[in-house]
C-alpha cells in the first residue's frame, strides 16, 4: 500500500477528532430457534471512525461476519444499539433500512453475488435503477472502467473469472458512492495472486474515496493493512488495536 502523507506541523489549534462512523453498543444476538438457538454476539461494543479501515478477524464462528451483517442492517440484533452515520437503525423500519443502506453502504461477498442472467453492465446497475438514478447504466460502465473492466460490460458471469466476477461486485457496491465499504472474505474464493489484485483495488478505492472500509478476514497479514484490527472470539471483542504493520505487495 501506499504510505500515507505526512500529517502537517501541530498547531496551537486543537485537531477536532474524526466523527464515529459505526457506532455498536452492547450488542447481542441469537440466531436459531428452540434448542438450535445459538448465542452468536455477546455484549459487542465498537466504533469506527469516518475514513477509517479495520480489520475483523477471528476463528471461524467467532461472530466476525454475524457483526458486519448487524452494521450493514442485514440482521437485528436481539438488544443493544446500532447507530451507522448519526442514524440508528432500531429507529427505521426495514423499508427505511433498506433505503438507507442502498444509499450509504456497500457490500461485497466472498461469493460475488451476482445475477447470473445480467451482464456485468446490467448487475452494476441494478441498485442505481434502483434508486432511480436515470444515467444508471452510463455510470455503471464508468465504475465498471474504474475496476479495469471497461471491455467486459456485455459479459455474463459464467463468461468472467472469479477474479472478474468480484470486481463486477466491488464495481456495483461503489456505485451508489456509498460511505461505508463493507467486505466479507472479498478473497476467500480466489487463488493468491487474483486476491492480492483485489485487495489493492479495494484499498485504492477506499483511499481514493474517503470511506470507511471495514473487512473481515481470516488473513492476518491481510487485516495488517487496515489502519486497526479487531479481533473477536466466541462472540466477544478481544482484541481491538492498531495494526502492527502493512506488509509488502
Amino acid at each position: 500500500m501506499d504510505t500515507l502523507t505526512p500529517s502537517p506541523p501541530a498547531t496551537s489549534l486543537a485537531t477536532e477528532p474524526a466523527p464515529d462512523s459505526i457506532v455498536i453498543r452492547h450488542v447481542d444476538l441469537s440466531l436459531g430457534h428452540g434448542a438450535a438457538r445459538v448465542h452468536i454476539l455477546k455484549d459487542v461494543s465498537l466504533r469506527v471512525t469516518t475514513g477509517e479501515a479495520i480489520g475483523l478477524v477471528g476463528a471461524s464462528g467467532s461472530g466476525k461476519s454475524t457483526l458486519l451483517m448487524v452494521m450493514a442492517g442485514l440482521e437485528r440484533p436481539d438488544t443493544g444499539e446500532v447507530v451507522v452515520g448519526g442514524t440508528p437503525f432500531n429507529a427505521l423500519s426495514e423499508d427505511a433500512l433498506s433505503r438507507f443502506r442502498g444509499r450509504r453502504i456497500g457490500i461485497v461477498f466472498q461469493s460475488f453475488h451476482l445475477i447470473p442472467t445480467m451482464t456485468a453492465l446490467e448487475n452494476v446497475a441494478v441498485p442505481l435503477e434502483l434508486a432511480g438514478r436515470a444515467d444508471a447504466h452510463d455510470h455503471a460502465a464508468r465504475e465498471l472502467a474504474s475496476v479495469g473492466l471497461g471491455d467486459r460490460l456485455h459479459h455474463y458471469p459464467a463468461q468472467l473469472s472469479g477474479g472478474e466476477q468480484q470486481r463486477v461486485a466491488i464495481a456495483r457496491a461503489l456505485a451508489p458512492d456509498p460511505a461505508i465499504l463493507i467486505a466479507d472474505e472479498p478473497t476467500g474464493n480466489l487463488d493468491e495472486a487474483t486476491g492480492r489484485q483485489i485487495v489493492d483495488l479495494l484499498f485504492a478505492k477506499h483511499a481514493e474515496r474517503g470511506m470507511t472500509l471495514v473487512l473481515v478476514t481470516h488473513d492476518a497479514a491481510l487485516a495488517r493493512c487496515c489502519d486497526r484490527v479487531v479481533r473477536l472470539r466466541s462472540g466477544r471483542v478481544v482484541g481491538n488495536d492498531a495494526a502492527a504493520g502493512t506488509p509488502e505487495p
